[in-house]
């Protein structure tokens, strides 16, 4: 009846033709959700721990193990970077959440991140030939309050087991205090893929879009909806590359980020925005139709749509604008509705519309290029460099308004990004050593093709089970009456 290779094509075609285009929509993100349920419970997950060293006899326990490894732990104790090679740490990273602010979801509870952590720790092994493990934790101090503190402490703890860390969904305005802390007192890089690596990979697809209209980004005027860690880090990003933030307009809950807002001005914690609104908005414009008034971008990262944003507002927008509708899992406008409004570039999150803006395609390989050189931090420009990575790499590829990102069945991106942060890294000084562009490139891509070489011959001889094609056709059942 359908086919497992689940493409754009696919997914639009598993419904009926007299489907409207919103129908289709709302039916896919109903069937991606059935689908995942029937998958995890078939599998029991999706990460398992295999060995990477081989036996050859069961002598071999004595070097893997007792007597033979007490080596291993001497030489690390005199000289702790010595665990980078001598153990897996050099390519291991912790993905750590408190499961505070999951998607769309919001809070989970810690084990109900899970799902989420181990699938970044799937893309991080099958795109980018990392290893991840999912930890996800409770931030939650006597007063049964989510603690800063406590993500923080745990992190310091586990630092001498893992070459870097991933912070993830954990919400604000804890995940400003918690990666700010942990980049400057911890000696591995600490990542919120969230900020940084959403903040990353949007602004490669801005870059592109701009190239596409034919625009700059200092003559821009840009207006964010959501000031949320990513969004707030986005801008940063946005803001550092060389756009006027006398054109920029960032809106919360609440309304426009200004400097008039004493509210955010007031509560420390959200000293990230605090920063946004001095800098932003100097003639403090309060309502999202006045802001967006002749914009020519929009960048929505705020609550799941659809309708969430308007299509008068698209309206009021210069030509060739551009929206970004990074909702998950559904988009704050689905791109039909965006383009049928005006949009002449719309980019969501999602893998089934074209112009996916996901940090799934940069995560993977900023995180390789900082564990190859065994970096101490991530920086902004390392994020910078790996935007302009993933923007010129699409480029060469030939740009359009359905096509600013590269997607990711194009490997070698990954094997890129990892090479120019890497150089990026060195370039700062926040390298352990030093590798070449090419020793970290084709090293990079060695490693991805054994990853997926392995997962294939699992499938192969069986080891990884293929389900049985009825839970497609049961997803698709149940997203067709979910619609109807």
């Amino acid at each position: 009846m359908h086919n497992f290779d689940l493409t754009l094509k696919d997914l639009n075609n598993f419904f009926p033709e007299n489907f409207s285009e919103e129908q289709k929509a709302k039916a896919k993100t109903i069937f991606l959700k059935e689908l995942s349920l029937s998958c995890h419970k078939f599998y029991g997950g999706k990460m398992a721990t295999v060995p990477k060293a081989g036996i050859y006899g069961f002598n071999w326990f004595n070097v893997w193990y007792t007597p033979g490894v007490s080596k291993i732990s001497t030489t690390i104790r005199d000289n702790n970077d010595a665990s980078f090679e001598l153990t897996n740490r050099g390519n291991l990273v912790a993905v750590v959440s408190d499961s505070t602010r999951v998607l769309g979801d919001g809070d989970c509870t810690p084990s109900g991140g899970l799902g989420v952590m181990e699938g970044k720790a799937f893309l991080m092994k099958y795109l980018g030939g990392v290893d991840g493990v999912a930890l996800c934790i409770n931030s939650k101090n006597a007063k049964g309050e989510h603690d800063p503190d406590k993500i923080i402490e745990f992190v310091k703890m586990l630092e001498p087991s893992f070459g870097a860390v991933n912070l993830e969904d954990i919400s604000q305005p804890n995940c400003f205090k918690v990666l700010d802390t942990l980049r400057e007192e911890c000696n591995i890089p600490v990542w919120h893929d969230d900020a940084q690596g959403t903040g990353s990979v949007t602004l490669a697809g801005l870059i592109n879009a701009l190239r596409v209209a034919g625009k700059e980004m200092k003559n821009v005027k840009i207006v964010f909806y959501g000031a949320g860690a990513s969004n707030t880090t986005i801008s940063r990003l946005i803001l550092k590359d060389g756009a006027d933030p006398g054109k920029v307009v960032m809106f919360d809950t609440k309304g426009s980020l200004n400097k008039k807002r004493k509210d955010i001005e007031a509560d420390k914690a959200f000293y990230r925005k605090w920063e946004i609104c001095q800098a932003t908005n100097p003639s403090c414009i309060e309502d999202i139709e006045t802001a967006l008034t002749g914009a020519d971008v929009l960048i929505a990262l705020s609550r799941p749509g659809p309708d969430v944003i308007k299509t008068s507002w698209i309206q009021k927008m210069a030509k060739k604008s551009i929206i970004f509708a990074c909702a998950n899992p559904v988009p704050e406008i689905y791109p039909y509705a965006a383009k049928e409004a005006g949009a002449y570039i719309i980019a969501t999150g999602r893998g089934d519309f074209p112009n996916q803006v996901n940090n799934s395609m940069g995560f993977p390989g900023i995180l390789k290029g900082a564990l190859m050189v065994r970096a101490r931090k991530i920086t902004d420009e390392m994020a910078i460099t790996a935007a302009y990575s993933m923007a010129n790499f699409a480029m060469k590829k030939g740009l359009n308004p359905d096509y600013i990102m590269p997607t990711m069945e194009e490997t070698e991106v990954f094997a890129q990004e990892a090479a120019d942060v890497a150089t990026q890294a060195v370039k700062q000084g926040v390298a352990r050593i030093q590798l070449t562009h090419q020793q970290v490139y084709d090293t990079t891509l060695r490693e991805i093709k054994e990853a997926r070489d392995i997962l294939n011959l699992l499938m192969k001889e069986n080891f990884v089970k293929k389900p049985d094609m009825t839970l497609i056709e049961t997803a698709v059942k149940k997203a067709v009456d979910g619609v109807k």
